[in-house]
């Protein structure tokens, strides 16, 4: 019994990490989001997007409210989105998101990280190439005819349609499209009446790299310390 509740109390303080780190990066998201076009939502559609995928990870309604107040703010550091590449362990190439007050300790950490796990922090270039950045919309499938979206939405730069499960197991539908068209695909989307259980921009793998379980489990360790770092906001690999 004892074990029994040692392991659920583990599993909820995952959780509650993982919860954590996802109202920081949105949080963040939000202030740069902002910063860039403004508090209003209705006219500022990163923003939108922002709270949308906010309300997704269950971040309080009074939480975004006070990240937007605080962008507003004076005070408020600014934040620069910067992009680090490298590789871990067995070839595995993996990108790194970041959103930092301070480059140089940003650096020295993201850098630090993959020397500690047998990887290698590398130059501008040298992983992207094996990687496309891609718009990614997740979307409930209730009251969704998905032959009709896609045909639809491939004059809004569709590339790509498919189904996928959840963090619960639910069944969703995902829609990919080019980076440069990411602004139309929500536009499009929100002309349909159709608000996306989250919108993202990710780096997908062109090239992957096989893996054993072992293996993973190494590069496995390496990305989770990299998000740890409160600077991080996502992490990209490209492991099969």
């Amino acid at each position: 019994m004892g074990r029994i509740f040692e392991v659920r109390k583990a599993t909820m303080f995952a959780r509650w990490d993982r919860m954590a780190k996802q109202f920081t990066r949105i949080g963040k998201e939000i202030v740069i989001a902002v910063k860039a076009g403004g508090p209003d939502p209705d006219n500022n559609p990163a923003l939108r997007r922002c709270i949308q995928n906010a309300k997704s990870v269950n971040m309080p309604k009074d939480r975004i409210e006070a990240a937007i107040k605080r962008a507003m703010g004076k005070e408020m550091e600014n934040y620069d989105e910067i992009l680090y590449e490298g590789y871990g362990p067995h070839g595995v190439a993996i990108l790194v998101e970041t959103a930092t007050d301070n480059h140089v300790r940003t650096v020295a950490n993201i850098k630090a990280c993959f020397n500690k796990h047998g990887g290698s922090l590398g130059t501008s270039g040298s992983v992207s190439f094996q990687f496309k950045k891609m718009g990614v919309f997740k979307l409930k499938p209730e009251g969704i005819n998905a032959e009709e979206l896609e045909l639809e939405m491939i004059d809004h730069g569709l590339e790509e349609m498919g189904e996928s499960s959840g963090e619960n197991g639910e069944e969703i539908l995902v829609l990919r499209c080019a980076f440069h068209d990411f602004g139309k695909m929500q536009k499009a989307l929100e002309d349909k009446g159709i608000t996306p259980i989250s919108a993202e921009v990710e780096w997908i793998p062109t090239v992957t790299v096989p893996v054993t379980d072992e293996q993973a489990a190494d590069v496995s360790r390496l990305i989770e310390k990299l998000e740890q770092d409160d600077d991080v906001q996502k992490v990209f690999h490209n492991m099969s």
